[in-house]
């Protein structure tokens, strides 16, 4: 058995000024990952990528690895970036002789000439290759387009958000796929989405109603009814016509209860609607709140989300609201991660560990999206820690897998660390703080750019969690964001919008 796998992933911002040219999808910071490098990368990770290959070699398939593309959250990919990944996927599936194709895609892609990044690769697929059966693994907040599951076999995305389940869902995907090349099912899918964008801050697995959804996605697979059942919250920061909460379920050759499913899952998400909701509230408030909580100190520290600005959502990570607002309110103790400013970074290694500085941080990228940017935050400290920057994980969201955060330092102002990156990169893990000296389990106050995946392996070190308004193009307040391709009415953009017929 011949296997043909690939992966091209990347959730767009279409309001964050973060560019994604071809560069930022080579995870190691060198060349793009493809063939024999990238198995011997993803093998043994929490990957999509390594869950497709563990199947594949425990099937003894002789595998065909085309490029590896994989970016963080950021604006539209370019142009050339995108035909260049296409063309090698579509090269390889030209040499042709596969029993069957995997392919590991994140399902909220925007490239610069197309809303539906995956679907139009799906389609170029198809026109050269109609027959061979193709499995795709989708990241749980997937904007589904026609195509994304039309032209597949068999289709089937995260279970569980923070998404700890990569490996186990591109594990499924395969599983279907290899029982589909022997003949032992014939896939039956159905579809639909609902007219509402739940909100990140209410996506989350840990509480309703996800966490139900969820549940009864991975109860249908377990019992059989369902070969692979997906409900996907989508990626609300996406003007795109389609963006929002769909549903996928594929049977064996049940067109019939496959759309029952479907029906369930958009049914329940569209009355619980109001849950998936997420209202903010004003930065100095938050803040005090944590200061309040912070003030005896206890055996976990509080932990402050910065969630406007959560470069996991395409944020630039560098608004510094916040942590001026940590700053002017007296917080002492507090572990701040972190601000993506390069040249920062390149005066506290100039100076070397030890010196004391003055520097203008963040505030660098403008944000015309918004009604006003971030501004830079002056502020003097001592270096206390310069690290290259790359660990390998040993928990959270994909174990295994090796992290290039890029040169980092740790600046002291005597009350708050703060750590400075080179590239954007969401905190998720206590291991991104132990490298660089940071005890995270010891602090005072954890205050992080992040939104949801913390929780995988920091969640439980929050003795409590406030969530904190600052700027960036993650907000939470869709009001600060103009939607002019995003169909319409949807909820709650629009409060009366007219919901599937229950």
């Amino acid at each position: 058995m011949r296997l043909l796998l690939a992966a091209l992933s990347h959730e767009t911002n279409t309001f964050s000024p973060v560019p994604t040219p071809r560069e930022r999808f080579c995870r190691t910071g060198g060349a793009l990952l493809e063939g024999q490098a990238a198995i011997d990368f993803y093998r043994n990770t929490g990957t999509s990528l390594g869950g497709f290959l563990k199947v594949a070699e425990e099937a003894g398939a002789t595998i065909t690895m085309s490029i590896a593309a994989h970016a963080p959250p950021s604006g539209k990919v370019q142009a050339a970036a995108y035909e260049g990944f296409c063309d090698s996927i579509c090269r390889a599936v030209a040499a042709g002789g596969y029993d069957g194709i995997l392919l590991d895609l994140h399902g909220a892609m925007v490239a610069e000439e197309f809303e539906d990044g995956e679907g139009e690769l799906l389609r170029r697929i198809r026109a050269i290759d109609a027959a061979t059966p193709i499995g795709v693994a989708y990241d749980m907040h997937a904007n589904i387009h026609a195509a994304m599951v039309e032209g597949p076999a068999v289709t089937g995305g995260y279970h569980t958000y923070p998404h700890i389940d990569q490996a186990e869902t591109a594990e499924r995907v395969a599983r279907v796929l290899l029982r589909v090349l022997r003949g032992e099912v014939k896939p039956a899918t159905a579809w639909d989405r609902a007219p509402m964008i739940p909100h990140v801050m209410a996506q989350g697995t840990h509480a309703f109603p996800n966490r139900e959804l969820q549940a009864l996605c991975a109860g249908w697979e377990a019992s059989g009814r369902a070969l692979t059942a997906s409900l996907y919250v989508g990626f609300p920061h996406a003007d795109i016509e389609q963006a929002g909460l769909s549903a996928v379920v594929t049977t064996d050759n049940d067109p019939a209860d496959a759309a029952a499913m479907v029906a369930e899952l958009i049914g329940f998400a569209w009355k619980a609607r109001q849950e998936f909701t997420f209202r903010p509230e004003p930065l100095a408030e938050s803040v005090a709140r944590a200061a309040s909580a912070g003030a005896a100190r206890g055996t976990l520290p509080v932990v402050l989300l910065d969630h406007y600005d959560n470069c996991a959502s395409g944020g630039t990570m560098d608004t510094t609201e916040v942590l001026a607002e940590i700053l002017r309110q007296g917080l002492t103790d507090v572990a701040f991660f972190g601000i993506c400013d390069p040249e920062a970074v390149a005066a506290c290694q100039a100076a070397g560990v030890g010196a004391t500085i003055t520097l203008a941080l963040g505030g660098k990228l403008p944000m015309p999206a918004l009604p006003r940017s971030s501004a830079p935050l002056t502020v003097t400290g001592l270096v206390k820690t310069i690290s290259a920057g790359s660990f390998v994980t040993k928990e959270g969201l994909s174990p295994g897998l090796k992290v290039f955060m890029g040169p980092t330092v740790v600046l002291d102002t005597g009350t708050v660390e703060i750590v400075l990156v080179t590239k954007q990169i969401e905190p998720v893990s206590p291991d991104m703080f132990r490298i660089l000296g940071i005890e995270p389990r010891d602090k005072r106050y954890l205050a992080i750019k992040s939104r949801v995946h913390w929780r995988a392996a920091l969640g439980p070190l929050a003795r409590e969690i406030v969530e904190c308004a600052g700027v960036g193009v993650c907000t939470s307040d869709y009001g600060q964001l103009t939607f002019r391709n995003l169909r319409r009415p949807i909820y709650p953009l629009d409060p009366g919008a007219n919901g599937p017929t229950l």
